[in-house]
């Protein structure tokens, strides 16, 4: 049985650091950058009888919107909807109600996502970002 949490205190911040780490959207990141994330986030974190299984973050304002990031469920564990379940946790909860839009950024989770409600941008000739340079240089690189 998987349990989802959001006790900050409950985390495993050094397999949390370790996932995202080794994630496509964030590797190498600093264990430093990771719990200054974590404590500036609502984090969600999966466990089963072993420990933590998964996490995700969400960053927002509470009033118009939020940023879903760093979903991860270990590699063990993939296939068993947790992912799913990690995100229509927040889109449940009462914090996340009312909010105009939430956003996230993925490259092979679209499908677990799109069934959620969430779409391709309406207006991507409005949407801009403003990246620091290596970051900007590690996206030019990666497949």
């Amino acid at each position: 049985m998987i349990e989802l949490d959001d006790d900050r205190a409950r985390l495993d911040v050094v397999r949390v650091h370790a996932w995202l780490a080794s994630s496509y959207w964030s590797p190498g990141i600093d264990r430093a950058t990771v719990e200054k994330a974590i404590a500036g986030s609502h984090c969600l974190g999966a466990y089963d009888a072993s420990g933590q299984v998964a996490f995700a973050r969400m960053i927002t304002d509470h009033a118009t919107f939020a940023w879903l990031a760093d979903v991860w469920v270990e590699e063990s564990v993939r296939g068993q909807g947790i992912g799913h379940r990690l995100v229509g946790w927040f889109l449940d909860h009462p914090d996340f109600q009312g909010l105009r839009r939430m956003a996230l950024v993925t490259a092979d989770a679209h499908g677990v996502y799109e069934s959620l409600g969430f779409h391709t941008l309406l207006r991507p000739e409005r949407y801009m970002e403003r990246l620091a340079s290596d970051f900007a240089q590690m996206l030019k690189v990666a497949p």
